[in-house]
């Protein structure tokens, strides 16, 4: 009982924790701070414990990347 127990809080605050840095990442864009940065860390929190956070997250690596390849290629033209 106890193993699944530590489980379930060790989700639980993960989940709170995660989506409080998300929660103020979203207000940080549009106040000053680094919003992206937290929304980042939060997303990171929640994928070591959710599979949806971790496929969000593969998802905006990906977008990322290709945003960087698209700035400096159109730089060096």
């Amino acid at each position: 009982m106890w193993p699944e127990t530590i489980r379930q809080a060790r989700r639980l605050i993960f989940l709170v924790v995660g989506l409080t840095l998300l929660l103020c990442g979203f207000v940080m864009l549009i106040t000053p701070g680094p919003g992206s940065l937290l929304i980042f860390a939060g997303l990171s929190l929640l994928a070591l414990e959710f599979l949806w956070a971790r496929r969000l997250l593969r998802k905006i690596k990906v977008m990322g990347n290709k945003l960087v390849r698209t700035t400096f290629d159109s730089r060096q033209k």
